[in-house]
């Protein structure tokens, strides 16, 4: 059986994605930084707006490693964009991951997907200040997932503060319709919930599984990006699609 094929989308950087080199002891991995972070430059082709430059710089990433064939994975705030990608690119996307999967990430009305006060608190931090939003903010919304090695790393990546800022607020104030993008698949897909999530919330994953009743569901207990629990489905996930072709 060949080695599944993943291409994970980043919220701001790949650094997020702590469980990589456990990804890659089975299978070919690849990853990258949004338009703006690290050393990625801003497109010219800036329209569409970020989520759209998300898609288009990670399908550059496949198309550079000569995939055909591949899973698409995203978590927490880039679900979108993994939703997005996967949308795009029909042909070629095997399966689709989400952690912190949630029916989109709307703050209002009886069953809100995210927990808006938790949300407004990290965006004042931001505004106030800017290296403790990164090393701190992100430390305690994944509640210990990220060590101080990655969040120092993150520090390094991050553009400056009116870019991130820019991108942050187009983050929390559009609620994106996951659920609708992913009823446009015919795909198998894995949504997994984290255990206790200070920032999405229990109805919003209900919300979308009840959305999408065939998907294979898990519940962990850190971040996706960085449980090793996520690491595994995903694994069980992607060698059971690829057993059944």
């Amino acid at each position: 059986m060949s080695r599944p094929r993943l291409l994970l989308c980043p919220q701001f950087t790949e650094v997020e994605w702590a469980i990589a080199p456990q990804l890659a002891e089975w299978a070919e991995v690849a990853t990258f930084d949004i338009p703006g972070v690290g050393g990625e430059a801003l497109p010219d082709d800036r329209s569409g707006g970020i989520r759209e430059m998300v898609v288009r710089r990670g399908v550059e990433e496949a198309d550079r490693r000569g995939w055909d064939s591949f899973f698409v994975v995203g978590d927490a705030w880039g679900t979108a964009s993994a939703a997005r990608l996967a949308a795009a690119e029909p042909a070629r996307v095997l399966g689709i991951a989400l952690g912190h999967a949630s029916v989109d990430y709307g703050a209002e009305g009886e069953r809100p997907a995210v927990n808006g006060e938790v949300v407004a608190a990290m965006t004042q931090l931001m505004r106030s200040d800017y290296d403790s939003f990164i090393r701190y903010g992100f430390t305690q919304f994944t509640q210990g997932g990220f060590d101080e090695d990655t969040a120092g790393r993150m520090v390094d990546r991050f553009p400056p503060v009116d870019l991130a800022t820019d991108y942050w607020e187009m983050l929390i104030s559009h609620p994106e319709p996951i659920a609708d993008l992913l009823a446009q698949l015919e795909v198998p897909m894995l949504l997994a919930k984290h255990e206790g999530c200070l920032v999405f919330t229990p109805e919003g994953y209900e919300d979308l599984v009840a959305a999408l009743p065939e998907a294979t569901t898990v519940t962990v207990e850190r971040t996706s990006s960085a449980s090793e629990e996520f690491a595994e489905a995903l694994r069980d996930f992607c060698e059971a699609q690829q057993g059944s072709d």
